[in-house]
């Protein structure tokens, strides 16, 4: 496997093992903890981080087939909208200031455009000589 789509699949399963020992300490530890409105914050932090996460790593298997620079984009995207809308929702659920909350939605922007730019790559964007990107 190729260096970056290597990185890209390691980042996601690390990730994927952060998402499932969050998981496992909310289900365990915090449910009676937490009042039900941060108990649901937590638990959508979770499946975001999950399934992105699984998106990451997928994208890291087809950068390795199709070394696309859109796809590369989408792969960053991706990551740095799991660390920013999943993160900014632990951290303030974890005692941080309410104005990290500003974070939520621009890594789900991030997410979205991740998505995105993913969706054009696959479908067949090239550049002007007609080459794949």
């Amino acid at each position: 496997m190729q260096g970056q789509a290597r990185r890209f699949c390691q980042l996601a399963a690390v990730l994927l093992a952060l998402a499932t020992l969050i998981g496992a300490v909310a289900a365990h530890e915090l449910h009676g903890r937490l009042s039900p409105e941060r108990y649901e914050v937590l638990q959508t932090a979770v499946h975001y981080q999950f399934f992105h996460s699984l998106g990451l790593l997928a994208l890291g298997v087809l950068l390795d087939r199709l070394p696309l620079r859109m796809l590369r984009a989408a792969a960053w995207l991706l990551s740095a909208g799991v660390l920013l809308f999943c993160g900014s929702l632990y951290l303030m659920l974890g005692g941080a200031p309410r104005m990290l909350g500003v974070l939520t939605p621009i890594g789900g922007l991030a997410l979205i455009a991740g998505w995105s730019i993913a969706a054009l790559a696959l479908g067949g964007a090239t550049t002007a000589g007609g080459r794949p990107q």
